[in-house]
């Protein structure tokens, strides 16, 4: 790799790391927020699926204008779009959940907006002799934000009190997020790729030696696992703890963890040890949820929390790069960068919407704890389907 294009694969990393701690201050109170007004795991679910939708739409509609004009300009929106989502969030205050679908579906656009760009421009700038090094990184980036910005959100909410301390924590998240966008402009402007073809995803899916029918696939699995435990794992710790300061310490574990883990993985995990790497992590995944099975409270659900941070690089890298690795296996699939990212996401959003809705489905007939934890086991045995999928086609 260029010594140019190493300073901008570190620059987007720091816009990256930007945006993560932008959306890591507000984003981990966010449910507590929602809860606080209305104990509901419905409308959590919902807002939730709001999300995953627009997530996945705003992808597949703004890859055009990703592929044909400036991805740059994609990037930046998506900044400023979630600066207004948080915006809207103090304007609004106690009255946030009567706006569930319009605000998730508002946050599911800043997302697709900023994470197709992002994407993009990530492949771009790596290859396949590099990205388990860049993977790395990038988990490092997301592990060090989880330490420091719940922690302080956490203190500063719990200090502050009530809806006080919220505001200035949305109003930090305003702060950062006009920094990352000052940062992004000194990414240079990419070059085109063409016309955008909008139906490319369901051809890749269509045609008979395609490759991407099994990792579409094994990303739905992934996307049944995450969909689900990215909101209700936090959302359960304020439950069993009742205070937001306990959420922010039990982030900050579970990052500082993720931090070390992620670090080794970059470091040592190589290509030839994806297929052992991707079938050990997905077994030890399911066992560190068993501890719930005797009590959910704080100190099972600490360690849930940071055997999933120690053992998820294991799973997630390899699943990361395979996907990448196809997209620039030849110069076509290279040349149809956009639309594959456009796929990845699809299959990812269509894993997450049916883990919500199963999640969904299930709670409003039960919510006792038992319930909820056979569910999670339920949920998190998915890696291991990706596995099953994937591992005739990783490396050994």
């Amino acid at each position: 790799m260029k010594v140019s294009t190493q300073r901008q694969a570190a620059l987007l990393l720091a816009v990256n790391g930007l945006f993560l701690l932008a959306n890591a201050l507000s984003g981990t109170f966010l449910n507590v927020y929602l809860w606080k007004s209305r104990q509901d795991y419905a409308m959590i679910g919902w807002f939730s699926i709001a999300q995953q939708l627009a997530l996945g739409l705003s992808f597949w509609l703004a890859g055009k204008w990703v592929k044909e004009h400036n991805k740059m300009n994609a990037l930046r929106l998506g900044i400023a779009v979630s600066g207004l989502f948080y915006l809207l969030i103090l304007f609004l205050g106690g009255d946030t959940v009567r706006y569930i679908w319009p605000l998730g579906l508002l946050l599911g656009v800043a997302g697709g907006l900023f994470w197709l760009a992002f994407n993009i421009v990530y492949f771009e700038i790596t290859d396949a002799r590099n990205r388990d090094f860049w993977n790395g990184w990038i988990g490092l980036l997301g592990a060090f934000t989880g330490i420091v910005a719940p922690w302080l959100s956490g203190y500063l909410i719990s200090t502050l009190k009530g809806e006080r301390g919220y505001r200035i924590v949305f109003i930090l998240s305003l702060c950062i997020f006009a920094l990352t966008a000052v940062l992004s402009f000194f990414l240079r402007k990419r070059k085109t790729e063409g016309a955008y073809e909008w139906l490319e995803p369901w051809r890749a899916l269509r045609r008979p030696d395609s490759r991407w029918r099994g990792v579409a696939a094994a990303l739905l699995f992934q996307g049944l696992r995450e969909g689900v435990f990215s909101f209700l794992i936090g959302l359960l710790v304020y439950i069993a703890a009742k205070e937001e300061s306990k959420l922010g310490q039990y982030t900050l574990i579970t990052s500082a963890v993720s931090l070390i883990s992620y670090w080794a993985a970059g470091k040592w995990f190589k290509p030839e040890f994806r297929s052992k790497g991707m079938l050990l992590g997905g077994i030890l995944l399911v066992a560190v949820i068993t501890p719930l099975l005797w009590k959910v409270n704080f100190v099972t659900l600490l360690i849930m929390g940071m055997g999933t941070s120690l053992f998820i690089p294991l799973y997630m890298l390899p699943m990361v790069s395979t996907s990448f690795d196809l997209m620039g296996e030849s110069s076509d699939s290279a040349g149809k960068r956009t639309e594959l990212v456009v796929l990845r996401e699809l299959s990812l959003m269509a894993g997450r919407l049916l883990g919500m809705f199963v999640f969904i489905a299930v709670l409003t007939v039960n919510s006792s704890p038992r319930v909820i934890t056979l569910l999670m086991l339920g949920l998190g045995l998915a890696p291991l389907g990706s596995w099953l999928i994937l591992r005739r086609r990783l490396p050994h």
